[in-house]
């Protein structure tokens, strides 16, 4: 792929406009369009100048310029502009140095890449989310000094307060009863249309479709599993896969939401990590040891393991996280291993004995996290296992709920709350620093966001449970 692939493609679909995609601190994709006649293959070198100062978690005002350099080998058309327009993920650069920019999360996931290659372990990180969401009907919400409050309506959920009045024809019965809503057939499904959907408008983005299905959860919680790439290659699917997910949701006058807990009493939406390292066409993860796992494979795990905690700062990095990661649930918050067990915070997958599909699955992260950040997170500790030879101890192959409270105490778990989180990865973040995968700067940066835009709000706001429980003391 080069400059002029991308241009070629541009004229031969017609192209009116350019939309040059990049992802702020948080994780959110941002773009700027440009009309079609302004990207040049220059463009690919000198790129387009705007201000970066804007953007959430980026440069302060005396820095605020920067380039957005297009990246050849990521373009597609976009599927829900009415004119033409092409989109393409761009790098943030540093206008004076020409370096990736030190906030850009993209920079960081090619660091790792790159830095994966330096140390001659292995060739390739392979990743495949399994990014769960929610499709309602309506949502809204409100935080004003004197009263807050939220509601939440599905055609589908068993506590449907909305939909069926007479203004909105019959209710016709059919609802997903709580915690039961994994895998049924219409009509009790009735998103199976907007997933099809879903998965056709993917595929003409570039991104393979394996399977789609009705969630656990009530009230249209789904799943869309995409094939897995690179590091690099699965985090910008990710991003267009909730861009598509949540366009087409709203084509069809509904919302589609990656919070991982939007609902009390049921499931909340996870994003299971598989993961596999390799060299050339080799896998490296396949070999004689437990459930299949080479040693390098379960040095990986104990890296995963070790680092978890700080892991979490950036896999599960909102407060609504960990009101999905709740111990005493099915939610992966045990610090073990088990090829099978699904509260251990990796699974080794048992489904084949092909060496090419062994792989490692981390549970504790949710589709709310910066996917650059989290997946070179992810390596950054794979590979400090690997390094150090970490043993990730015995695998957890009993049933959790079984296990007396002398058994468990010895099971570690993740940090219990995003502050916590932060916390761990102020303690441990060394690691991270390798290959100046991360920076000082922007593990800073990164705690300091989360602290004041999103912990401290939280905690000078009363809950409206509160009321309930307080109101009369």
């Amino acid at each position: 792929m080069n400059a002029k692939t991308v241009l070629k493609y541009a004229s031969e679909q017609g192209a009116k406009f350019v939309s040059t995609r990049f992802t702020d601190l948080p994780g959110s994709w941002q773009h700027l369009t440009f009309p079609i006649s302004e990207l040049g293959e220059d463009s690919f070198e000198d790129g387009f100048g705007f201000d970066a100062s804007s953007i959430r978690g980026w440069a302060a005002i005396h820095e605020s310029d920067m380039l957005l350099i297009p990246d050849a080998t990521r373009y597609w058309m976009d599927p829900f502009s009415a004119e033409p327009t092409l989109c393409i993920v761009a790098n943030a650069v540093d206008p004076i140095s020409r370096q990736g920019y030190t906030f850009d999360p993209r920079a960081a996931a090619v660091r790792a890449e790159s830095y994966l290659k330096s140390t001659g372990i292995a060739d390739i990180a392979n990743f495949g989310p399994e990014a769960e969401f929610f499709i309602f009907d309506s949502v809204s919400y409100y935080n004003e000094q004197s009263e807050a409050g939220y509601s939440i309506d599905s055609d589908e959920g068993h506590w449907n307060t909305g939909r069926g009045t007479s203004e909105s024809g019959p209710n016709l019965g059919h609802r997903i009863r709580a915690k039961e809503g994994y895998v049924p057939v219409a009509p009790t499904d009735t998103l199976i249309d907007i997933r099809s959907e879903i998965s056709l408008t993917l595929l003409e983005c570039g991104i393979n479709v394996e399977c789609h299905h009705h969630e656990v959860a009530t009230a249209g919680q789904c799943e869309i599993d995409f094939r897995y790439s690179t590091l690099l290659g699965t985090a910008d699917n990710l991003q267009l896969f909730k861009y598509v997910v949540k366009n087409t949701a709203r084509k069809h006058g509904k919302t589609a939401t990656f919070m991982p807990k939007p609902l009390y009493g049921d499931n909340g939406s996870g994003m299971h990590c598989h993961q596999s390292l390799w060299k050339g066409s080799k896998p490296l993860f396949a070999g004689d040891g437990y459930a299949g796992l080479s040693e390098m494979a379960l040095h990986y795990i104990g890296g995963l393991l070790k680092h978890a905690p700080a892991i979490a700062a950036f896999a599960a990095p909102t407060t609504n996280s960990y009101k999905r990661l709740v111990p005493g649930f099915e939610a992966p918050v045990n610090l073990a291993y088990s090829a099978r067990n699904r509260s251990a915070a990796i699974r080794i997958p048992m489904f084949s004995t092909n060496p090419k599909l062994k792989r490692l699955e981390f549970r504790p992260p949710d589709p709310s996290c910066n996917p650059y950040l989290a997946f070179a997170a992810m390596l950054m500790a794979g590979i400090d296992g690997i390094q150090n030879r970490i043993d990730p101890g015995p695998p957890l192959d009993k049933d959790i709920y079984d296990l007396s409270p002398e058994e468990l105490k010895d099971v570690p778990s993740l940090p219990g709350s995003l502050d916590a989180s932060l916390n761990a990865l102020e303690n441990d973040y060394e690691f991270l620093l390798k290959g100046d995968v991360f920076s000082q700067r922007l593990i800073d940066r990164w705690i300091e966001y989360k602290r004041e835009r999103e912990i401290q709000p939280l905690r000078l706001r009363p809950h409206p449970l509160e009321f309930a429980m307080y109101y009369d003391v």
